[in-house]
Parts: C-alpha cells; structure tokens; sequence
C-alpha cells in the first residue's frame, strides 16, 4: 500500500494563487516523487499540482481554502511542504525585501 496525505490551506497572500505564487507551487509539487494533486473544493475537481496550466487555471485568490493531496513516495513530506509555502505566502515577502 502506498503512502498518502491529505490537507487543507487558506491562501493569504494578496493576489491568491496566480502567476508567481503559481509557478513556486507547481516547481515544489515537481521537486517530489509523489502524484500531487490540487483543488478548490474538497469534492473537486482535482488537478495536477505539477502542472503550471492546471494549477493557473484554478484563479484561486485569497480567501480560497485549497485541498492539496499526494500519494506514493513522499507524499507526507510533499503535502506539508506545499502547505508551508502557501502559509508563508508564497515567499513573496522574503522576494520584495531582496528586491528592494
């Protein structure tokens, strides 16, 4: 039986989960063996978080809990990976000040 993990997360940051916030997410969902997979409402539809398109497509913006899943190989590590980065606002603040 392979592993699986399920969670929830409400997006903070100001512009939800558009382009920038969009491409850090499915680059983490990448970086991990396990099918990831995204959506907006626990019943679905459930997409691929590895796939930018997909996960741009959703127009989550702030105030959306999202519902992230993985199964196989990492899949615990992958799930609270991702929410972290949501928690943490995508890293956009941590990017502003190194800009600035």
């Amino acid at each position: 039986m392979s592993a699986s993990a399920e969670a929830t997360v409400l997006i903070t940051h100001d512009v939800g989960l558009h382009a920038r916030p969009s491409v850090k997410f499915t680059k983490l969902a990448k970086s991990f063996a396990a099918e990831v997979e995204v959506a907006v409402a626990a019943n679905g539809p459930w997409f691929d978080a590895k796939s930018i398109v997909k996960v741009m497509a959703a127009k989550a913006p702030k105030g959306t809990v999202l519902h992230i899943r993985a199964r196989g190989d990492g899949a615990e590590e992958a799930v609270g990976a991702l929410v972290d980065l949501v928690q943490r606002d995508f890293d956009e603040d941590r990017d502003h000040a190194r800009s600035a």
